[in-house]
């Protein structure tokens, strides 16, 4: 099994961050696996290079190890350009030149939990010249063509979960107006080329799942169905979720109340179901203690697990 950390370096890591991660490389090392570290540095106006090398830091001292990389999402534009061609070759692709407000506006209806709203495909069956008339004054975004088709999976933590894409996703965005490509394309050629067949990650991305599961047979038809897992959120007091700028759950304050990476990872632990008790303790001494399925039995089915440092 292989599995992998992806975090984005938009700032530095939280007890939410840190949660998943822990679980992923449980998930990966309890059964023999390896870890993969990818960087997600996609938006180039977020990401900075110190954050990129505080994670590595970071991970390295909390004992969350990793085998391959670090991968760097900006070395892989040519793989994500061929996906792009590839989908325009087969007519699987067309601009839209909606905006968010429109987007939002003329979304078909409300969206399931971690899901944005659904797409009107409002530009899918432009006519030729409209199109061409936009284009003289619009830069577009580029969507996928999606069927309508049920797809779905068994999530380690959440059960069986399917996804109708047209009804529940509409076409989704491959690439932005601004030239850079999705996140949904991204980590799909990511996991399939670097070989990740464990993918645990936050509950709010389970409704992107089925999405990235239908593009990924669709461009990597050879690649494995990967295993899901997605993990509940840590929250904040008031239901939201934790943030790079709540303060308290940030690693440099954990590390000033907890002193060591141990005593971080120990009250991380308690508080997100992986130890009955709360004390110090390293991932390695924890793995002998995991297990996938007794943890979806204390999730059983809550998505938000309040934080409390």
């Amino acid at each position: 099994m292989k599995g992998r950390f992806a975090p984005s370096p938009s700032g530095r890591m939280h007890a939410g961050n840190i949660y998943a991660a822990l679980v992923a490389w449980l998930v990966a090392h309890s059964c023999g696996g390896t870890i993969v570290l990818r960087i997600e540095d996609l938006d180039r106006e977020r990401s900075k290079r110190e954050y990129a090398e505080a994670i590595l830091r970071d991970f390295a001292w909390l004992g969350l190890t990793w085998d391959e990389g670090p991968f760097y999402q900006h070395d892989r534009i040519r793989a994500y350009d061929e996906a792009f061609q590839w989908l325009l070759s087969h007519d699987m692709l067309y601009p839209c030149f909606c905006t968010r407000a429109e987007v939002s506006a003329n979304a078909v209806r409300a969206p399931h939990f971690g899901e944005k709203r659904v797409y009107a495909g409002t530009c899918r069956n432009l006519a030729k010249g409209e199109v061409e008339r936009l284009m003289r004054s619009r830069v577009p975004s580029w969507r996928v063509k999606v069927p309508d088709k049920d797809v779905a999976f068994d999530d380690g933590v959440y059960g069986s979960y399917t996804q109708n894409l047209a009804q529940d996703c509409g076409d989704f965005l491959i690439r932005r107006s601004d030239g850079a490509f999705a996140y949904q394309l991204a980590v799909v050629l990511d996991d399939a080329d670097e070989g990740i067949d464990s993918i645990v990650r936050g509950v709010d991305l389970l409704p992107s799942s089925p999405q990235q599961l239908w593009l990924r047979r669709l461009l990597r038809p050879q690649a494995d169905d990967p295993q899901y897992a997605h993990v509940p959120l840590l929250v904040t007091a008031g239901g939201k979720r934790l943030a790079k700028r709540d303060h308290d759950a940030s690693l440099d304050e954990l590390k000033k109340r907890y002193r060591t990476a141990a005593g971080v990872i120990g009250h991380i632990a308690f508080v997100g179901g992986l130890m009955p008790i709360e004390e110090p303790i390293t991932p390695e001494e924890l793995k002998g203690r995991f297990s996938l399925a007794s943890y979806r039995v204390w999730v059983s089915g809550n998505i938000a697990v309040p934080w409390a440092s």
